[in-house]
Protein backbone atom coordinates (compact mmCIF):
# COMPACT_ATOMS: atom_id res chain seq x y z
CA UNK A 1 0.00 0.00 0.00
CA UNK A 2 1.55 3.21 -0.71
CA UNK A 3 0.87 6.16 1.42
CA UNK A 4 -0.65 9.75 0.39
CA UNK A 5 0.07 12.52 2.92
CA UNK A 6 -1.88 15.48 2.67
CA UNK A 7 0.91 17.06 4.25
CA UNK A 8 3.97 17.34 4.85
CA UNK A 9 7.38 18.58 6.82
CA UNK A 10 6.75 21.34 9.41
CA UNK A 11 3.12 21.24 8.19
CA UNK A 12 2.86 17.70 9.79
CA UNK A 13 4.78 18.19 12.67
CA UNK A 14 2.58 21.10 13.32
CA UNK A 15 -0.73 18.86 13.14
CA UNK A 16 1.06 16.32 15.20
CA UNK A 17 1.33 18.46 17.98
CA UNK A 18 -2.18 20.01 17.99
CA UNK A 19 -3.32 16.88 17.94
CA UNK A 20 -1.84 15.72 21.07
CA UNK A 21 -3.00 18.87 22.56
CA UNK A 22 -6.35 18.57 21.67
CA UNK A 23 -6.81 15.08 23.48
CA UNK A 24 -4.35 16.86 27.01
CA UNK A 25 -1.13 15.10 26.37
CA UNK A 26 2.23 15.43 24.98
CA UNK A 27 3.14 13.97 21.57
CA UNK A 28 4.90 10.61 21.79
CA UNK A 29 8.24 10.77 19.61
CA UNK A 30 10.44 7.11 19.93
CA UNK A 31 13.82 6.96 18.58
CA UNK A 32 15.00 3.76 16.88
CA UNK A 33 18.05 3.26 14.82
CA UNK A 34 18.31 1.77 11.20
CA UNK A 35 19.82 -1.34 11.04
CA UNK A 36 19.71 -2.65 14.27
CA UNK A 37 19.04 -5.74 14.87
CA UNK A 38 18.97 -6.01 11.59
CA UNK A 39 17.93 -4.20 8.86
CA UNK A 40 14.28 -5.51 8.29
CA UNK A 41 14.49 -5.86 12.49
CA UNK A 42 14.19 -1.79 12.55
CA UNK A 43 11.67 -1.37 10.45
CA UNK A 44 9.46 -4.02 11.91
CA UNK A 45 9.91 -2.23 15.17
CA UNK A 46 8.89 1.44 13.83
CA UNK A 47 6.17 -1.00 12.78
CA UNK A 48 5.17 -2.16 16.05
CA UNK A 49 5.75 1.14 18.00
CA UNK A 50 2.73 3.22 15.03
CA UNK A 51 0.61 0.05 16.16
CA UNK A 52 1.21 1.16 20.00
CA UNK A 53 0.30 4.86 18.70
CA UNK A 54 3.19 6.65 18.70
CA UNK A 55 3.09 10.09 17.55
CA UNK A 56 6.30 10.65 15.20
CA UNK A 57 9.68 8.94 15.01
CA UNK A 58 13.30 10.11 15.38
CA UNK A 59 14.77 7.58 12.73
CA UNK A 60 18.18 6.89 13.62
CA UNK A 61 21.73 6.87 11.17
CA UNK A 62 24.15 5.61 12.61
CA UNK A 63 27.82 7.11 13.07
CA UNK A 64 30.75 5.71 14.06
CA UNK A 65 31.32 8.45 16.82
CA UNK A 66 27.82 9.40 18.67
CA UNK A 67 29.15 11.77 20.93
CA UNK A 68 25.87 12.36 22.49
CA UNK A 69 24.43 8.96 22.98
CA UNK A 70 25.12 6.79 25.89
CA UNK A 71 26.20 2.65 25.60
CA UNK A 72 23.02 1.64 25.24
CA UNK A 73 22.71 3.84 21.67
CA UNK A 74 26.79 3.91 20.89
CA UNK A 75 26.48 -0.49 20.85
CA UNK A 76 22.99 -0.52 18.64
CA UNK A 77 24.49 1.88 16.20
CA UNK A 78 27.75 -0.57 16.02
CA UNK A 79 25.77 -2.98 15.02
CA UNK A 80 23.90 -1.15 12.37
CA UNK A 81 27.32 -0.02 11.04
CA UNK A 82 28.68 -3.85 11.15
CA UNK A 83 25.47 -5.06 9.70
CA UNK A 84 26.48 -2.55 6.71
CA UNK A 85 23.81 0.57 7.31
CA UNK A 86 24.49 3.74 5.01
CA UNK A 87 22.65 6.95 5.03
CA UNK A 88 21.36 5.95 2.03
CA UNK A 89 19.98 2.82 3.59
CA UNK A 90 18.63 5.19 6.59
CA UNK A 91 16.50 7.37 3.44
CA UNK A 92 15.27 4.03 1.68
CA UNK A 93 13.89 2.91 5.58
CA UNK A 94 11.55 5.90 5.25
CA UNK A 95 10.31 5.57 1.60
CA UNK A 96 9.62 1.74 2.82
CA UNK A 97 7.75 2.60 5.95
CA UNK A 98 5.90 5.46 4.11
CA UNK A 99 5.15 2.47 1.43
CA UNK A 100 3.62 0.45 3.81
CA UNK A 101 0.87 3.55 4.92
CA UNK A 102 2.71 4.99 8.09
CA UNK A 103 1.78 8.58 8.22
CA UNK A 104 3.31 10.04 11.90
CA UNK A 105 6.02 12.30 11.08
CA UNK A 106 9.58 11.33 11.17
CA UNK A 107 12.51 13.48 11.65
CA UNK A 108 15.74 11.81 9.97
CA UNK A 109 18.42 11.95 13.37
CA UNK A 110 22.00 11.86 12.86
CA UNK A 111 25.15 13.25 12.91
CA UNK A 112 26.76 16.22 10.55
CA UNK A 113 29.65 14.36 9.69
CA UNK A 114 27.93 11.57 7.60
CA UNK A 115 25.36 14.51 5.94
CA UNK A 116 27.96 15.84 4.69
CA UNK A 117 29.77 13.65 3.58
CA UNK A 118 26.37 12.99 1.23
CA UNK A 119 26.33 16.70 0.86
CA UNK A 120 23.56 18.84 2.48
CA UNK A 121 21.83 20.11 -0.17
CA UNK A 122 21.40 16.48 -1.59
CA UNK A 123 20.52 14.79 1.52
CA UNK A 124 17.71 17.46 2.62
CA UNK A 125 16.43 17.07 -1.07
CA UNK A 126 16.56 13.30 -1.02
CA UNK A 127 15.14 13.25 2.81
CA UNK A 128 12.39 15.12 1.64
CA UNK A 129 11.91 12.53 -1.28
CA UNK A 130 11.60 9.56 0.56
CA UNK A 131 9.17 11.41 2.92
CA UNK A 132 10.92 12.79 6.26
CA UNK A 133 9.90 15.83 7.39
CA UNK A 134 12.60 17.63 9.52
CA UNK A 135 16.29 17.03 10.47
CA UNK A 136 17.73 16.50 14.20
CA UNK A 137 21.94 16.63 14.12
CA UNK A 138 23.06 16.83 17.83
CA UNK A 139 26.50 18.11 17.02
CA UNK A 140 25.24 21.07 14.88
CA UNK A 141 25.01 24.87 16.52
CA UNK A 142 23.05 27.12 14.98
CA UNK A 143 26.26 29.10 14.36
CA UNK A 144 27.22 26.85 12.05
CA UNK A 145 23.90 25.16 10.41
CA UNK A 146 23.08 28.06 7.77
CA UNK A 147 23.87 25.49 4.64
CA UNK A 148 21.06 23.04 6.60
CA UNK A 149 18.82 25.68 7.18
CA UNK A 150 18.74 26.84 4.14
CA UNK A 151 18.00 23.50 2.84
CA UNK A 152 15.19 22.40 5.27
CA UNK A 153 13.89 25.86 4.45
CA UNK A 154 13.33 25.05 0.53
CA UNK A 155 11.96 21.65 1.18
CA UNK A 156 9.86 22.80 4.21
CA UNK A 157 11.57 20.48 6.49
CA UNK A 158 12.14 21.32 10.23
CA UNK A 159 15.36 21.72 11.55
CA UNK A 160 15.48 20.92 15.17
CA UNK A 161 18.22 22.49 17.89
CA UNK A 162 19.16 21.37 21.36
CA UNK A 163 18.59 23.17 24.63
CA UNK A 164 20.56 21.93 27.82
CA UNK A 165 20.00 22.89 31.70
CA UNK A 166 23.10 24.70 30.88
CA UNK A 167 21.97 26.91 28.30
CA UNK A 168 22.55 30.70 29.20
CA UNK A 169 19.78 33.29 28.25
CA UNK A 170 21.77 34.03 24.98
CA UNK A 171 22.13 30.46 23.86
CA UNK A 172 18.22 29.62 24.45
CA UNK A 173 17.11 33.31 22.13
CA UNK A 174 19.58 31.53 19.61
CA UNK A 175 18.00 28.38 19.61
CA UNK A 176 13.91 29.88 19.87
CA UNK A 177 15.33 32.30 16.88
CA UNK A 178 16.35 29.24 14.69
CA UNK A 179 14.92 25.92 15.59
CA UNK A 180 12.05 25.25 12.96
CA UNK A 181 9.24 22.36 13.98
CA UNK A 182 10.50 22.30 17.81
CA UNK A 183 13.11 22.60 20.38
CA UNK A 184 14.78 19.52 21.59
CA UNK A 185 14.80 20.18 25.17
CA UNK A 186 17.85 17.87 26.95
CA UNK A 187 16.72 17.17 30.48
CA UNK A 188 19.94 16.49 32.33
CA UNK A 189 23.88 17.23 31.17
CA UNK A 190 25.39 13.97 30.23
CA UNK A 191 24.47 11.34 27.49
CA UNK A 192 21.54 9.49 26.30
CA UNK A 193 20.66 6.72 28.49
CA UNK A 194 17.48 5.66 30.87
CA UNK A 195 17.40 7.33 34.39
CA UNK A 196 15.62 6.01 37.18
CA UNK A 197 14.48 9.55 37.21
CA UNK A 198 13.86 12.76 36.22
CA UNK A 199 15.87 15.86 37.71
CA UNK A 200 14.19 17.82 40.27
CA UNK A 201 14.85 21.08 38.66
CA UNK A 202 12.94 20.02 35.27
CA UNK A 203 9.86 22.04 36.16
CA UNK A 204 11.76 25.42 36.91
CA UNK A 205 13.94 24.68 33.48
CA UNK A 206 11.15 24.39 31.45
CA UNK A 207 9.47 27.57 32.99
CA UNK A 208 12.37 28.99 31.94
CA UNK A 209 12.32 28.24 28.27
CA UNK A 210 8.40 29.25 28.35
CA UNK A 211 9.26 32.41 29.51
CA UNK A 212 11.51 32.87 25.80
CA UNK A 213 9.84 30.83 23.36
CA UNK A 214 6.04 29.54 22.16
CA UNK A 215 7.69 27.20 20.33
CA UNK A 216 6.74 23.32 20.84
CA UNK A 217 9.47 21.75 23.32
CA UNK A 218 9.99 18.26 23.32
CA UNK A 219 12.23 16.20 26.45
CA UNK A 220 14.73 13.53 25.45
CA UNK A 221 17.58 11.82 27.42
CA UNK A 222 16.66 9.84 30.62
CA UNK A 223 12.66 9.00 29.68
CA UNK A 224 12.28 5.08 30.02
CA UNK A 225 9.37 4.09 32.21
CA UNK A 226 5.71 5.13 31.70
CA UNK A 227 5.50 7.17 35.03
CA UNK A 228 8.47 9.71 33.48
CA UNK A 229 6.18 9.45 30.46
CA UNK A 230 3.13 10.51 32.86
CA UNK A 231 5.21 12.96 34.99
CA UNK A 232 6.24 15.34 31.88
CA UNK A 233 3.22 14.76 29.72
CA UNK A 234 1.15 18.25 31.10
CA UNK A 235 4.85 19.74 30.99
CA UNK A 236 5.67 19.04 27.49
CA UNK A 237 4.69 19.60 23.96
CA UNK A 238 6.11 15.87 23.30
CA UNK A 239 9.06 13.62 24.64
CA UNK A 240 11.27 11.11 23.14
CA UNK A 241 12.42 7.80 24.30
CA UNK A 242 15.48 6.49 23.03
CA UNK A 243 17.93 3.93 25.12
CA UNK A 244 15.04 2.04 26.93
CA UNK A 245 13.06 1.05 23.18
CA UNK A 246 16.47 0.56 21.67
CA UNK A 247 17.43 -2.16 24.78
CA UNK A 248 13.93 -3.90 24.03
CA UNK A 249 14.82 -3.92 20.27
CA UNK A 250 17.86 -6.10 21.10
CA UNK A 251 15.13 -8.98 22.71
CA UNK A 252 12.74 -8.31 19.45
CA UNK A 253 10.03 -6.34 18.75
CA UNK A 254 7.50 -7.72 20.81
CA UNK A 255 9.60 -6.07 23.87
CA UNK A 256 9.23 -2.88 21.63
CA UNK A 257 5.78 -3.14 21.20
CA UNK A 258 5.08 -3.73 24.93
CA UNK A 259 7.22 -1.21 26.29
CA UNK A 260 5.81 1.57 23.54
CA UNK A 261 1.99 0.68 24.60
CA UNK A 262 3.15 1.22 27.94
CA UNK A 263 4.29 4.41 27.61
CA UNK A 264 1.89 5.77 25.26
CA UNK A 265 -1.02 4.28 27.50
CA UNK A 266 0.93 6.20 30.60
CA UNK A 267 -0.34 9.52 28.90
Amino acid sequence: MTNIREIHGLAALDQMFASARAQGRAAFLPYFPIGYPTYQASLDAVEAMVDAGADGFEIGIPFSDPIADGPTIQAATQVALENGTTVRQCLDAVRALRAKGISQPMLMMGYANPLVAYGTDRFVRDARAAGADGLIVPDLPPEEAGMFAQSCAREGLALVFFLAPTSNDRRIEMAAKHATGFIYVVSLTGITGERAQLPVYLTDFIARLRSRTDKPLVLGFGISRPEHARQVSDLMDGFIVGSALVRAGGEGVAAVRELAGSLRGAL
